[in-house]
């Protein structure tokens, strides 16, 4: 042997920079829950969100929901909506001052008067320079009427790491002014742009902008129909399974991966409404889409009508529960070293286990044949 303590002390120097970049950066994989889906209610029609779960019972007792998926009935009756967005951009509009100022105190009164969804938050306008003072002003006058240490904000239309860095500066400015601990207000960014995608210069713009969040991004959730517009893509080809899609959230994936930072699929505006025939198909279009956002890792996505939540729900139990026993199985076989056709690597014993505490987390699974704590030390 020829390296000296020296050596090695010198060389644990020079990447010591490059090690608390990688611990900060790339901390891994969150253990909490994440919700399976995004409701986005306009702002003016939030009053009816506790009657959405009744409405998707009766969207399946109407038109004979054609798939038999245990839990998905009382899913709906018990909770129905897991993440909710009150949204004041494109479901909104553009409305005069007086009006929206309204409807953000209604949203707040509204919010504060029963029961609601385990997750929750507001998106706002974008930072784009028509809108960018009246998405402030809603911000501002939301959270003088509602706090909340679970809320998230969505920031819609990133073009660049400019807009987040004066976003993250906003956010410190109201968390002095409402008395909020540094670090409370966090958000999701919306990739509905080429732009946040691909720079002017040839970079990854997602990956710059969860450099800008400066730690307060949660998640990056696709916008399928701006995003495809901006593309070029023809209306009636506009789809979450459209190539054009499956880029952009290649991209979205590779700049997340390890950050903590989760994922979220965007929507299909073909909703269960209509004749029989029209809703199911509707049905199979969704759950179709859902799967797939589901094979390819993207645990999380938009519903935006009440009868859509029976299939978000089927096809998610569905995932879990197919693939529970061989999940379980590979695990048992990686943890006692048994020979077997798949030679899993450490880092795919933790994703069986990321999968299984998912399929806990979410419902789907009673039993993972591991506990909680057992899955959560892969991670």
């Amino acid at each position: 042997m020829r390296l000296t303590g020296a050596d090695y002390d010198e060389f644990d120097g020079r990447l010591a920079a490059h090690d608390a970049f990688l611990a900060a950066r790339y901390p891994g994989e969150r253990a909490d829950r994440q919700p399976v889906h995004t409701v986005y209610i306009p702002a003016d029609r939030l009053d009816g969100f506790r009657e959405w779960g009744a409405e998707a019972l009766r969207a399946m007792d109407e038109h004979d929901f054609p798939w038999s998926v245990p839990g998905v009935r009382e899913k709906l009756a018990s909770e129905p909506i897991e993440d909710l967005r009150v949204d004041f951009e494109d479901g909104y509009g553009v409305r005069d001052d007086d009006q929206e100022d309204a409807a953000v105190r209604k949203a707040a009164a509204i919010l504060r008067a029963g029961e609601r969804p385990p997750f929750l938050g507001l998106r706002v306008k974008s930072l784009e320079p028509t809108t960018r003072r009246r998405s402030l002003r809603t911000l501002d006058l939301f959270l003088e009427s509602y706090q909340d240490d679970k809320f998230l904000l969505t920031l819609p239309k990133v073009s660049g790491a400019e807009q987040v860095a004066v976003f993250v500066s906003v956010l410190e400015k109201l968390e002095n002014a409402y008395g909020l601990a540094g670090g409370a207000l966090r958000f999701e960014i919306q990739i509905e742009l080429p732009s946040a995608v691909l720079a002017a210069d040839g970079t990854a713009t997602v990956a710059r902008l969860i450099t800008a969040a400066e730690g307060r991004c949660t998640g990056l959730h696709y916008g399928t129909y701006d995003y495809s517009a901006a593309a070029g893509i023809a209306a009636a080809y506009q789809a979450m399974d459209h190539p054009v899609a499956d880029h952009a959230k290649a991209v979205m994936q590779a700049a997340a991966a390890q950050t903590g930072i989760r994922l979220s699929d965007g929507s299909t505006n073909i909703l269960p409404v209509g004749s029989r025939s029209e809703v199911h198909d509707a049905w199979a279009l969704h759950h179709r889409l859902v799967g797939r956002s589901l094979e390819r890792g993207f645990y999380q996505g938009w519903d935006l009508h009440p009868a859509q939540l029976p299939t978000r729900y089927a096809a998610t139990y569905t995932f879990f529960r197919a693939g529970r026993d061989v999940a379980v199985a590979r695990l048992r076989r990686y943890l006692s070293r048994a020979d077997s056709g798949i030679a899993d690597e450490p880092a795919t014993a933790r994703a069986l286990a990321a999968y299984l505490l998912r399929g806990l987390n979410c419902g789907a699974l009673d039993d993972a044949a591991f506990t909680r704590e057992e899955l959560l030390s892969f991670l």
